[in-house]
């Protein structure tokens, strides 16, 4: 039999990941429209697939790939300030 008690935890969880969720496609959504306009879309669109990752193994996966094609950024940049 369900209880009072397991239907507001119950609730509340779900009323918990719509927050996420919505709040997660938001950021990623200003990110991407930051990719015209100017602003930090470089930061926003992590930020959002990681608010997203919280929820989605799909926004998990391209986080890593994101965070993967930073660090080779990274890496090239401070190669090519070296050797000069």
């Amino acid at each position: 039999m369900v209880t009072v008690k397991h239907f507001v935890f119950r609730t509340l969880g779900q009323a918990k990941r719509l927050i996420v969720i919505l709040f997660g496609f938001t950021i990623l959504a200003v990110g991407v429209v930051m990719i015209v306009l100017p602003g930090p879309a470089v930061v926003v669109i992590p930020l959002g697939l990681a608010i997203l990752a919280t929820e989605f193994i799909w926004a998990r996966k391209l986080l890593a790939a994101v965070k993967g094609r930073i660090e080779r950024m990274k890496k090239g940049i401070n190669n090519r300030t070296t050797s000069l």
